[in-house]
């Protein structure tokens, strides 16, 4: 039902795949600004988004497009140096050839619609941070309908597809009722992914947020601790943690709210792609009480609080222990 979708998307995830990941290598200072809300935004965040809303609108100019970033930042004097290294980063990709500066911030700003029945949702540099470090980050798209992720699609140029070390990094897919996929966009060699099937707790991994001010880490590792899991948490940027989830390298990934910020509530565009992507792959995703992700309340979950994705054997187990331990805390 959703093919010809899959496609288009896919190849305009592709493509970024390979600039992000381009730039990623020589990236400096200067190709950085910093947005309101303190958090840092690059020429790869913008020339993603530009690619992929450009792609996606030539295809399917009636499906809106929400996505995180906007040009205004751009449209300052000081930052017009950006624009001319934006354009050199997407200029000769398809579409994108002959695209002015006008161009170039029109399309960025064509991810500024908002949620309808139908519409795409997109995070261009999800983990700008890890991007910065030179580490984990992902490109993810995700087709909502109805309230429903229809299409999940994670690029994540720096995470091998497995056992082997194809260089390229890899691209996850999902479409709802067709299973979870993984490929390496160098072989375009496809596997179905598969949740972990592991059941005992203490050789479990599980997976958290790298910055600890986007999640209560402290509970975190004493859920993990009840639970019987051992290890340490594995800590990566971005909805790369799903990818981990959605292929067995791991079995948990929690995000409890910070302390300091009990209100925050998560972005859609975070969470769409990774949670069908696990859900297909056998896994279960919902918030920390257990409620289902709420994709019908605008560009945040706003009636959800905190991330689980895990196995179906570990679902409940993980939540009665968070609510165990959030209980204790407050008594």
């Amino acid at each position: 039902m959703y093919s010809n979708q899959l496609q288009v998307a896919t190849e305009a995830v592709f493509v970024a795949m390979q600039i992000t990941r381009s730039i990623q290598s020589e990236i400096s200072g200067a190709d950085t600004v910093t947005k309101s809300d303190r958090s840092p935004v690059t020429v790869a965040d913008f020339a993603s988004q530009a690619l992929i809303c450009g792609h996606l609108h030539s295809h399917f100019p009636s499906i809106p497009i929400v996505a995180e970033e906007r040009s205004a930042l751009l449209r300052e004097t000081e930052n017009f140096p950006l624009v001319t290294r934006i354009l050199e980063s997407v200029r000769n990709r398809g579409e994108l050839g002959k695209i002015d500066g006008k161009d170039l911030l029109n399309l960025i700003d064509l991810g500024g619609s908002s949620p309808g029945d139908t519409f795409w949702t997109l995070d261009p540099i999800d983990g700008t941070k890890g991007f910065l470090r030179g580490e984990q980050f992902a490109i993810a798209l995700a087709l909502i309908d109805k309230g429903k992720v229809q299409i999940g699609i994670l690029g994540c140029p720096n995470l091998t597809p497995g056992e082997s070390e194809e260089p390229g990094g890899c691209l996850v897919t999902a479409v709802r009722g067709e299973g979870a996929w993984i490929e390496s966009p160098s072989s375009r060699r496809r596997t179905q992914c598969h949740v972990s099937t592991m059941t005992e707790a203490k050789n479990m991994r599980f997976v958290e947020s790298y910055v600890s001010a986007h999640s209560h880490s402290d509970l975190q590792l004493q859920v993990a601790r009840e639970l019987g899991i051992r290890g340490n948490p594995v800590r990566m940027d971005s909805q790369v943690k799903y990818a981990v989830v959605s292929s067995g390298r791991a079995e948990i990934y929690m995000r409890i709210p910070h302390p300091d910020t009990p209100d925050y509530k998560e972005k859609i565009w975070d969470h769409a792609a990774g949670s069908l992507i696990v859900t297909e792959a056998g896994g279960e995703v919902s918030d920390i009480e257990g409620r289902e992700l709420d994709f019908t309340a605008g560009r945040i979950l706003a009636r959800n609080r905190g991330i689980l994705a895990t196995t179906n054997k570990m679902h409940k187990k993980v939540i009665r222990s968070i609510r165990m331990l959030e209980e204790k805390r407050l008594s």
